[in-house]
């Protein structure tokens, strides 16, 4: 049979812009192309500048994640001056990121994934008041009444339509639908909840401006304990009797996406750390590939650009990295770059920490993903897929909730909330953290008190990779293999799949590359 082209371009309900390129034979796809269609410039930004800039500049390179780029920038400078933070700055440091973690979490299944497996127009039957769900029963009736028997016409004013059309693409139980749409409903509140946590600690949210070299500078008073802890609970309550039930409803309506969208390779920088030396963290650091466990070196980390649109040098260490935009180059096909870890692909992010974490023996992780197994008669690999990483993410949810009542207990009264420093003449420093998208890394060359280079390598850029100078796909571009396509002009499986990446192509490049249209397409 002959090869079919089926573009989604752009890939909606994620963060910046992506565009896939699929081959499709038989119904299923042979082969695919994740094109990032923007350039980051941050990293020539911040050379010159002063090394304190780096933490408040590089966490505008993303609204969702930007405590994560704040923290992995001041541990970058941690090390490039010589010091630790202090116990209560690591606890709070922890707090800021973990409820960071919840909003993100809580956001990605909500309001960007879940509406590729719930029937919105099954809001036209709700007859109860409330508010919200009744305002969006109002605007999907309108919305089908402008074009009403021409979905492809459909005005691209809301969230909810036009989407993609086909038989049993969604959810057919009405109630879980309506269900569903509360959810999507309360979420919107939930997660204004969790911006307020990281404010309590952070001086305010999306951007908190606490985060310095050697820990925070913000003083956890007993009124800002005590009112992180009433958003805790609010927050954990739906975690545990809204977000965990939907996750499950759509597993067991959409079974086949335990095979689909898997890939077997993982990687965790290892995240919420139990002591100020980063030796041990709530979530492992480690690798795991076919099921066996290997310890980190970030020695190992190179970026390669073959088909990226850069003419930087190629097998790079971030620490030598260079960023050198080449907009024309010759059989490139995306600007983001291709990280590998000895050479290998790695997936990161939610699933990466939990399988990391399940093989390093964390018997919470295990009694949860165990749990969560059982209820679908499943073992461990067929967590290594779409709905393993939809899983993932509500365990940890789950878990950090939980360990946060313990953080907020171990801050020391009266305790020094960070270390004092002195800029160094010369130096250099990593700072690997985990953003709730997956491992997050920047790299610093301090020289005359200075920025001499700065690098970046973000999870889009792990997941979302092109083809290594080897020719071995990215983990996005090999997990769309075999993906089944009942319709290729309403490819929904494939956007299925790649969004349970929750890809953020924000942080991995940033300048749209220009006005040049190759053909129309009408975005779902």
């Amino acid at each position: 049979m002959a090869t079919q082209k089926v573009y989604i371009d752009p890939l909606t309900r994620i963060e910046g812009h992506l565009s896939i390129e699929m081959d499709v034979q038989d119904g299923k796809v042979v082969d695919a192309k994740c094109r990032g269609d923007m350039y980051r410039g941050y990293e020539s930004i911040l050379q010159g500048r002063n090394p304190v800039d780096a933490q408040q500049i590089v966490m505008r390179i993303c609204g969702v994640c930007p405590v994560s780029h704040g923290q992995a920038s001041s541990r970058c400078l941690d090390e490039a001056f010589g010091i630790k933070p202090t116990k209560n700055g690591r606890i709070l440091r922890n707090l800021i990121l973990g409820a960071n973690f919840l909003q993100s979490h809580i956001l990605h299944f909500y309001h960007l994934a879940a509406l590729d497996f719930v029937d919105i127009t099954a809001v036209l039957k709700y007859k109860g008041s409330d508010d919200g769900i009744v305002r969006i029963k109002d605007w999907v009736n309108n919305e089908l009444k402008v074009k009403k028997g021409r979905p492809d016409e459909m005005t691209a004013g809301g969230p909810f339509l036009p989407r993609y059309e086909g038989k049993d693409f969604y959810i057919k139980d009405v109630d879980t639908n309506i269900s569903a749409i509360a959810g999507y409903v309360k979420a919107l509140d939930i997660r204004e909840k969790t911006h307020r946590m990281v404010a309590l600690f952070g001086g305010r949210a999306p951007h908190p401006i606490s985060m310095v070299p050697g820990g925070v500078t913000t003083e956890p008073t007993k009124a800002r304990i005590k009112e992180f802890k009433k958003y805790l609970k609010e927050v954990e309550e739906f975690i545990n009797e809204t977000y965990l039930n939907h996750i499950i409803a759509v597993a067991k309506a959409f079974p086949d996406y335990f095979k689909l969208g898997q890939y077997d390779s993982f990687l965790s920088y290892g995240v919420f750390d139990k002591d100020e030396d980063r030796k041990a963290f709530m979530f492992e650091q480690g690798l795991v590939t076919g099921g066996k466990l290997e310890k980190f070196d970030s020695s190992k980390i190179r970026e390669q650009v073959k088909y990226a649109r850069y003419k930087s040098g190629s097998n790079l260490h971030p620490l030598k990295g260079e960023t050198v935009a080449d907009p024309e180059k010759s059989g490139a096909y995306t600007w983001v770059k291709a990280p590998r870890y000895a050479d290998k692909p790695m997936e990161v992010g939610p699933l990466a920490r939990i399988v990391t974490a399940y093989y390093s023996g964390n018997k919470s992780v295990k009694k949860e993903l165990d749990a969560v197994l059982k209820i679908f008669n499943a073992e461990v690999p067929a967590a290594l897929s779409a709905l393993g990483r939809h899983a993932s993410r509500v365990i940890e949810c789950k878990l950090i909730a939980q360990e946060m009542y313990n953080w907020l207990d171990d801050i020391e009264s009266g305790g020094k909330t960070r270390n004092s420093y002195v800029i160094p003449d010369s130096g250099e420093g990593e700072g690997l953290i985990e953003a709730p998208r997956g491992a997050l890394g920047h790299w610093i060359v301090v020289k005359g008190h200075k920025i001499a280079n700065y690098q970046a390598i973000v999870p889009t850029t792990w997941f979302c990779s092109p083809k290594d100078d080897k020719g071995v796909k990215g983990p996005v571009e090999q997990a769309l293999i075999g993906t089944p396509i009942s319709d290729p002009k309403n490819p929904i499986e494939a956007a299925r799949v790649v969004r349970s990446f929750d890809p953020c192509l924000a942080c991995a490049i940033h300048v749209v590359e220009g006005d040049r249209e190759i053909t129309k397409f009408r975005v779902c």
